[in-house]
């Protein structure tokens, strides 16, 4: 095949169930998969290479997976300052809102989280776009466009709450005077048809394009912001279509008492009693968990994905990570978005998480080893999105995501022992080469696919406008605030019977 890739020399780290690791070999890839890997293979390989990559002291190892990551947030990194996630929502998706963003910009910013990323070595992104203040076919055609052009591998969510505001939260509706109502009741919101319909459009345009590396996922946000018929009919198309389902759960203490209030029960329980936890599911945070929440999270299958530098940002609070662990549930890692953890450094976030974990247990045999949260960076987001055979780890017959790190740079120097410098020192400026689907899309140091320049300053030029949309929203959050700072002050009061955070010890 005139598309083959042959890597020579590389120290070759293949995260697979048996953990070979080679300090020198080869790997060949065709088309999009890899078909042979192990030492000295290129001196007798017969068949026509298209392009040899020297890999001498390199790292090859799989592209990392950010599993969970809201596109939309790309413009707003630095924008605020951190505060609890129900202020911070009236910033990020104004409940009153009322401007859409123009194709172009939608494009645009999506992309340059993706450049961001590929300069990182990641290859795969697991994007649960929301969309202010409806969504429409023009807003997913313009993300999955611009995936598609910068050559990321990436799944995509339509994240699109569908209930009035207030009935999103406890205590709010009797806070609220009556115009606030009103106005939340006007504020436009889609019918369960309606975004079903897009959701049609979505897998039937884009599940599979470029070549497969591209592909949807759904998602209902959270349970208690989507009605029931939406709610039911998105686990339908999950099932079908066996596509990934991205559910935020128990974030905060606050949904921990909106549980309790709503439906006299956990939201993990909540959702497996009307018979929809399944082993499709990401379940996002995870924060506010009990043990029988963990227990029916074990049970049904599902994949935690864990955000440690977006719920520190947002003082949510850390997630019991050893207990799930034991519980034998698959855990993921996400950056989320670039307003709340202000980049896209998936790397970033494993030693964080890894770190965070000291906090929570005084025996330090209770603390996560680092080939731990190495693995959550890769086969973990692997099997969130669906892809645990053939993503997240260097094997024959996988798809040929892989990153290639110097190893003679700081992070790496003195080399003592891999997996730790990996999650430890490495911060993701080692990275060389980024392949994604057999193709080169990132080396010598830019993004091969998109002029890196000039999309930073269209983004610039951009932000001219959208910095309109950014102040007309802090405006309305300030006359909202009292409210919300109310319902969290109200909501504090209730006990909930676990700590998550350092000021309740």
């Amino acid at each position: 095949m005139d598309s083959a890739l042959l890597i020579r020399n590389a120290h070759v780290l293949t995260l697979d169930d048996a953990g070979h690791e080679w300090p020198c070999a080869d790997i060949v890839v065709e088309g999009s998969r890899i078909v042979a890997i192990g030492p000295q293979l290129a001196d007798g390989w017969n068949r026509p290479v298209a392009r040899t990559l020297d890999a001498a002291g390199l790292l090859a190892m799989p592209g990392l997976i950010n599993a969970h990551f809201h596109s939309p947030g790309n413009l707003m990194k630095g924008c605020l300052e951190g505060m609890p996630l129900e202020l911070f929502m009236l910033h990020e998706v104004p409940p009153l809102s009322d401007a859409g963003d123009t194709e172009r910009l939608i494009y645009v910013r999506t992309q340059l989280a993706a450049v961001e990323m590929l300069r990182r070595g990641i290859s795969c992104v697991h994007d649960d776009a929301y969309h202010v203040p409806v969504a429409s076919r023009q807003g997913i055609d313009a993300i999955m466009h611009a995936y598609s052009d910068v050559g990321i591998r990436a799944t995509v969510a339509i994240d699109q709450p569908n209930v009035v505001e207030y009935d999103k939260y406890p205590f709010m509706a009797e806070l609220l005077s009556a115009g606030q109502r009103q106005a939340m009741d006007q504020a436009p919101r889609q019918t369960a048809d309606e975004l079903l319909a897009l959701y049609a459009h979505l897998i039937s345009r884009w599940h599979g394009a470029a070549d497969g590396r591209l592909a949807a996922a759904v998602s209902c946000s959270a349970p208690q912001r989507v009605t029931p018929d939406y709610f039911e009919g998105l686990s339908r198309l999950s099932k079908a279509h066996d596509l990934p389902f991205n559910i935020h759960l128990l974030e905060t203490r606050l949904q921990r008492v909106l549980g309790a209030e709503k439906y006299g029960k956990s939201l993990v329980q909540h959702v497996h009693d009307l018979g929809l936890l399944d082993q499709r599911m990401m379940v996002i945070h995870a924060i506010w968990i009990d043990a029988n929440d963990i227990a029916l999270l074990a049970q049904s299958g599902c994949t935690v994905a864990h955000n440690p530098v977006c719920n520190l940002r947002l003082g949510s609070g850390v997630m019991p990570w050893r207990a799930l662990r034991e519980a034998g549930v698959p855990l993921c890692l996400g950056t989320d978005e670039m307003n709340t953890d202000d980049t896209t450094n998936l790397w970033q976030v494993a030693k964080t998480g890894a770190l965070l974990q000291t906090l929570t247990h005084a025996d330090n045999r209770c603390w996560p080893q680092a080939s731990e949260f190495l693995q959550a960076a890769t086969r973990g987001g692997a099997r969130a999105i669906r892809h645990e055979s053939d993503l997240g780890q260097l094997k024959v017959g996988a798809l040929a995501d892989i990153c290639l790190l110097d190893l003679d740079t700081h992070a790496f120097t003195p080399l003592n022992d891999l997996r730790r410098q990996l999650v430890y020192c490495e911060d993701g400026s080692s990275v060389r080469y980024t392949i994604v689907h057999g193709q080169v899309v990132f080396e010598s140091g830019r993004v091969t696919t998109v002029d890196e320049r000039a999309l930073r300053a269209e983004v610039r030029t951009l932000m001219d406008g959208y910095r309109d949309q950014l102040d007309h929203a802090s405006v309305q959050a300030a006359a909202l605030e009292p409210i919300y700072r109310a319902m969290l002050e109200r909501s504090a009061e209730v006990s909930v019977g676990m700590v998550r955070r350092l000021d309740a010890l």
